[in-house]
């Protein structure tokens, strides 16, 4: 196809050109998977964000990595299926809308579950529209013909499946389990619908007495009214003052009740007396050590906040006055000897005001063993999910290694319903995917699940699971890649790797890309309070979504948290701008020419072998990287070559035939340009998807749109490694020369002579066929180029790769500054001789190296070697 327009507007302004260009992708259906059985699949799923409100920096980030991988691939000829979604957020969400909601002077409880739901609704398609519009903003090429909710039909379907399926196979099961609970209102409440204050409240100290009557053992409590319901006393095993205690009993007071003193880590020895209270049924911590050590919980209140037959004499005494009464009483006896004041955190039911009962409650779990040892016998065979870095492994085993039963059932309207019922007469536990027939005599558990069960579920349930005849689900699962922050390894990553392996006998994805978290410039993390977050649209709206992409992809390596800085983002819009106005430049000295006559085989310059074969290792390098999703590096290697080596050097270089009489090389030369450039916007546009985009639309070009362009490969007829070795040498050259001018103040314009000693004839020779290079960006009134050429004491000089550059500026030299700053430089000199003999010298490095490596160290020994001695020869002419 022929470019009709080689113009391009002469500012970069990110704005103007991300404006429609995402219209047109979409338009163009680039981003849709193909089902094209010519190409091998390639997938990844979103993780999808909460529709809760905007997205946010760590967004960006995580999105903008799964963007440029399947770019990528999407270039190098799979069909990629990214599939985008969001997560309906059970709790997160609900709390919006009741906050929404109480704004009006309505609580879910005045509409009803139904019509609570049918509002949630509403918000979840307002927001929904919002993240969509972000994508847009980021350029994230997302196949929106396949956009999936947590909530959808077909997810609930798969939820529902699993939950049967668990359920059938005795994985999932009802037990008690902690809860927030509201006496007044006698209901469970999330832990959204409680709101702590700060309370002025008592510390009880009580003593138990020992059993054997040797003694008593102190503790203190807030909420002395809860020691009727006590199982034991708990102490840390490595507290010296209480090993002769492990193991022996205390009488609980006014109960008479015996109970076993325990060894427990909880137990901090530094708080009180070391000693704590364990009431299984009334406290969260106090049940997790109670299932460690096999107590018995007993419940000691009614709903309502009375208390029951368990609290004795106390039965049906509200829960307050229990407790004045229980003080004075256990001050009478003695036990209670010390009543502190203390202020402290108190959850009250943001529903009724009334203060939050941790209460034992009956609740849905997973029993996590059996799916867990098959996640961990995964990772221990040879088709294990890859993590990048490696180090999470560890992290993800030690965590399914030390599991815990999943408790999966949530006191909320929001989610997805559990599937259980309940007779109304028999209390007849009956689950199954679809309502039992008779459902007048039956009941719904008014509990939802935990937003993480349908999120572990994704790879598959967005793909058409459970119908496994599905064309995405046979196709695209399991997939490639999942992209995700390490701080939900164990609630969302571990999850989806034993609900894939249990329901569809495969591991969901191949590589788990783990990156870190995005951070203040002070490594603060971005917090509300802290008030430090930042708005990756308004940072798009300011320097463009290319900037802000190549920034975040590029800023570290992975696993590692990224420091946010506007200063680095405004970097890599000048880092576009370079490529707009080197690209702009290229254009303008296309006159006209098209794809077809494009030629690369006409007799090419030095500069041309040279960018050529630095393009070829330039693509081998970023295809190799990338694949090892190593961004930061790619980025490095993607900025040298563009910036120094292409911008500051071959666009110099290219103007001489460009603005010269010799037609033929006016061609090669348009083409080469063209080539370059169109090879370097497509590495570049996973990136950069929409400056590339636009540069690649302006170049002679071949198909509709870059991101279905095909991947840059080598071609090793291109590469040319004499003409790499001839250019390194004239750079080296030129930028020594233009050093030396700098330092005595002496400018381009003004011309001087220069002479060039040669270690060889075969330097010279070659030094000799790129002169007019030479006089082209040194501008000498003389230039000499020799094996043989004398020395000036008179003259400022430079030592190169295999030569050695003297320009005799008299009068504008100091003699003694001279040796100084060549004595600078042999020290420099030998420093570097002594850290490549030393990397050499190690056989570590000999052993562990690739060959090629090593013999690129003894390449640096030999050079700096030579250069050392040629500047010690110096610094002796001059003192003789």
């Amino acid at each position: 196809m022929e470019t009709n327009n080689q113009e391009m507007p002469t500012k970069y302004d990110p704005n103007a050109i991300e404006k429609d260009r995402y219209t047109y992708w979409l338009e163009g259906k680039f981003f849709e998977a193909q089902n094209d059985k010519t190409k091998d699949p390639y997938t990844v799923v979103i993780p999808p964000p909460n529709v809760t409100g905007k997205l946010h920096l760590g967004h960006a980030w995580d999105s903008t990595l799964q963007d440029i991988v399947t770019r990528m691939k999407r270039m190098q000829g799979y069909d990629v299926l990214w599939l985008p979604g969001m997560d309906h957020a059970g709790i997160a969400t609900q709390a919006k809308v009741e906050a929404k909601l109480r704004e009006e002077g309505v609580s879910r409880y005045d509409l009803g579950r139904e019509k609570f739901v049918e509002e949630t609704w509403k918000w979840k398609e307002e927001y929904a529209d919002f993240i969509r519009s972000q994508w847009a903003k980021m350029g994230l090429g997302l196949d929106y013909s396949r956009e999936r909710f947590t909530l959808d039909e077909g997810l609930n379907k798969a939820v529902r499946q699993v939950f049967v399926q668990l359920y059938e196979k005795g994985l999932i099961y009802r037990g008690e389990y902690i809860i927030n609970w509201d006496p007044a209102t006698k209901t469970a409440l999330s832990d959204i619908e409680v709101i702590y204050k700060d309370v002025q409240g008592a510390f009880y100290h009580l003593r138990y007495p020992l059993s054997d009557g040797t003694g008593s053992i102190e503790i203190a409590t807030t909420r002395p009214e809860t020691m009727l319901g006590d199982t034991a006393v708990a102490v840390h095993p490595d507290d010296e003052r209480y090993q002769h205690l492990i193991g022996k009993t205390v009488v609980l007071p006014i109960t008479g009740r015996e109970i076993p003193i325990v060894a427990d880590d909880y137990v901090d020895m530094e708080f009180g007396s070391g000693a704590v209270k364990i009431t299984p049924a009334h406290d969260p911590n106090d049940f997790e050590l109670g299932n460690r050590h096999d107590l018995e919980r007993i419940l000691v209140m009614n709903e309502d906040g009375t208390m029951n037959a368990n609290a004795l004499q106390y039965k049906e005494m509200d829960r307050f006055e229990c407790r004045k009464q229980l003080v004075k009483d256990l001050q009478e006896e003695g036990i209670l000897f010390k009543i502190e004041d203390h202020m402290h955190s108190v959850g009250h039911s943001e529903r009724s005001g009334a203060v939050v009962e941790p209460y034992l409650s009956t609740q849905w779990f997973v029993k996590m063993q059996p799916l867990a040892d098959e996640a961990i016998n995964l990772q221990n065979g040879d088709d294990q999910v890859q993590f990048v870095p490696d180090r999470f492994e560890k992290t993800y085993l030690h965590w399914m290694e030390n599991i815990r039963d999943w408790c999966i059932s949530r006191q909320l309207w929001w989610g997805h319903r559990i599937p259980a019922w309940y007779h109304k007469e028999t209390k007849e536990v009956y689950v199954g995917l679809e309502a039992p027939e008779d459902i007048e005599n039956w009941e719904q558990d008014n509990d939802v699940l935990d937003t993480w069960f349908s999120s572990a579920l994704w790879p598959f349930s967005t793909m058409g699971w459970p119908d496994a005849e599905s064309e995405d689900f046979k196709r695209y699962y399991p997939t490639n890649l999942l992209v995700t922050g390490y701080d939900i390894i164990f609630f969302w990553v571990s999850r989806m790797i034993f609900q894939g392996l249990e329901f569809t006998g495969e591991k969901p994805f191949k590589d788990v890309l783990i990156h870190g978290l995005i951070r203040d410039e002070q490594g603060r993390k971005m917090s509300k309070s802290l008030g430090n977050g930042i708005d990756p649209m308004e940072v798009i709206d300011k320097y463009g979504a290319d900037s802000l992409r190549y920034f975040l992809a590029t800023g570290s390596s992975p696993g590692q948290d990224l420091r946010f800085s506007f200063e680095k983002v405004e970097s890599t819009w000048n880092f576009a701008n370079k490529i707009w106005n080197a690209s702009r430049f290229a254009l303008m000295n296309m006159d006209g020419l098209t794809y077809d006559e494009l030629d690369l085989i006409g007799e090419k310059s030095v500069a041309d072998q040279w960018i050529l074969t630095r393009l070829n290792e330039t693509i081998e390098s970023v295809t190799q990287l990338a694949d090892k999703y190593e961004f930061g590096e790619v980025g490095r290697h993607l900025y040298n070559f563009i910036w120094d080596d292409f911008c500051d050097w071959y666009i110099e270089m290219a103007k001489l035939p460009l603005y010269g009489e010799d037609e033929a090389a006016k061609k090669t030369t348009r083409s080469i340009l063209a080539y370059v450039l169109d090879q370097t916007m497509r590495l570049l546009h996973p990136f950069m998807p929409f400056l590339t985009e636009e540069i690649w639309q302006h170049l002679p070009h071949e198909g509709e749109s870059i991101t279905v362009a095909a991947w840059p490969e080598v071609k090793p007829e291109l590469s040319n490694e004499q003409a790499s070795a001839d250019m390194k040498l004239l750079v080296e050259l030129i930028r020594s020369v233009r050093n030396i001018r700098s330092e005595v103040n002496t400018p381009m314009s003004k011309q001087v002579e220069l002479y060039i000693k040669a270690s060889t004839s075969d330097v010279q020779e070659r030094l000799e066929k790129n002169r007019s290079y030479i006089e082209r960006f040194t501008n000498p009134s003389v230039l000499e180029i020799g094996t043989d050429v004398p020395a000036s004491d008179k003259a400022m000089t430079a030592v190169i790769s295999g030569a050695e550059l003297i320009l005799p500026l008299e009068g504008l030299i100091n003699l003694d500054e001279e040796i100084a700053r060549l004595q600078k430089e042999l020290d420099k000199l030998t420093k570097e001789v002594e850290r490549v003999q030393k990397k050499l010298g190690n056989e570590g490095f000999m052993k562990k190296a690739p060959e090629s490596v090593v013999e690129e160290e003894r390449a640096k020994e030999r050079d700096y070697v030579a250069k050392r001695e040629a500047v010690q020869k110096r610094i002796e002419e001059l003192k003789a």
